[in-house]
């Protein structure tokens, strides 16, 4: 019996050799891709829980009411994960494919609705718009707290620095002119405001409160609605009194200096 090799079992040989050398270097190519994107699905679906628990919390409060309100968060430059149009926001999840899931799309201010299969806000450009003015916004919260949408519903901007906390970690909260919600007039009107503001009231309809992350978005949208009942209560009782000039800018610099995100 021949034991020698043909020449074609050489070549098979080399080529199965040649084959195991090339898949290890696909490997060792790969590794680092998958372990960027395994990285990627953890940090988005991390995201994708903190808009579902901020969702729960704006509807346990009652600052929005049946399919009220819309959350968003920048993930990267190109990433925005936001909350899916129709749904309450005390029943969203964090998945891929459910009607109530939260989703994931382009930061595009031109995006196309008919491109996602389950659907974002029809609010969405005016989210957009606010990642488009400002570099340092990475979140967005827009709700509809009572007291808040009250002054927005009187045109009364809440400016008058009656409240520390006011002062502190809101600046003065002024009135967007009344556009149509989900109409592109909306991310035009609010534009003038969010440039120079974190929160702003959107005159007949609600409040919108920016953010370096959700946690800073949402709290601002909390103590919004406590500035908005305080005042409201103060006028009740005949007005509140004034923080002297000077100490108003005092609290202004204090508050550059504040945050509220979580450590």
């Amino acid at each position: 019996m021949d034991d020698k090799l043909t020449a074609q079992q050489i070549e098979n040989l080399r080529k199965y050799e040649e084959d195991i050398e090339n898949a290890a270097k696909r490997e060792k190519f790969m590794e680092p891709i998958r372990k960027e994107g395994e990285r990627r699905d953890a940090e988005i679906y991390e995201l994708k829980q903190k808009i579902c628990e901020i969702g729960k919390r704006l509807w346990q409060l009652g600052f929005v009411a049946g399919n009220d309100g819309n959350i968003s968060v920048k993930y990267d430059n190109d990433t925005i994960l936001t909350t899916p149009t129709g749904v309450s926001k005390g029943d969203m999840i964090p998945g891929r494919c459910e009607r109530n899931s939260i989703l994931e799309i382009f930061n595009d201010i031109n995006y196309d609705p008919k491109n996602y299969l389950i659907r974002p806000s029809s609010e969405i450009k005016m989210h957009l718009r606010c990642y488009e003015l400002r570099s340092d916004i990475g979140a967005v919260v827009h709700a509809h707290p009572p007291f808040a949408t009250a002054f927005a519903a009187a045109n009364i901007p809440l400016d008058n620095d009656i409240l520390t906390e006011a002062v502190m970690l809101l600046g003065p909260v002024l009135v967007a002119p009344y556009a149509t919600p989900g109409s592109d007039d909306v991310p035009e009107v609010i534009a003038p405001f969010i440039k120079e503001h974190n929160a702003v009231l959107l005159a007949n309809h609600g409040a919108l409160t920016v953010g370096a992350d959700l946690d800073e978005a949402y709290y601002r949208m909390e103590v919004l609605e406590h500035v908005a009942k305080t005042t409201f209560i103060t006028r009740l009782l005949g007005g509140g009194q004034a923080i002297p000039p000077e100490k108003v800018s005092e609290l202004s610099e204090l508050g550059m200096n504040f945050t509220m995100r979580k450590l």
